[in-house]
């Protein structure tokens, strides 16, 4: 995951909000607002990021 906003270069919190596109180009709330959820690379939607949850363990399968 991307620690900062492509934009504005805002931090972006591994476990706070932030949007991502299909090539995972990341970009802060506001900016993400900003460009209509749209992004300015490729074109694609901007949907919220998913969050990993603290308390996961992994298993071998």
């Amino acid at each position: 995951m991307k620690s900062e906003c492509e934009r504005c270069n805002a931090a972006l919190d591994a476990n706070g909000i932030a949007f991502i596109c299909s090539y995972e180009c990341s970009f802060c709330a506001t900016c993400a607002q900003v460009m209509n959820a749209i992004c300015p690379n490729c074109g694609g939607e901007l949907v919220l990021r998913p969050r990993r949850r603290q308390d996961v363990t992994t298993t071998g399968s």
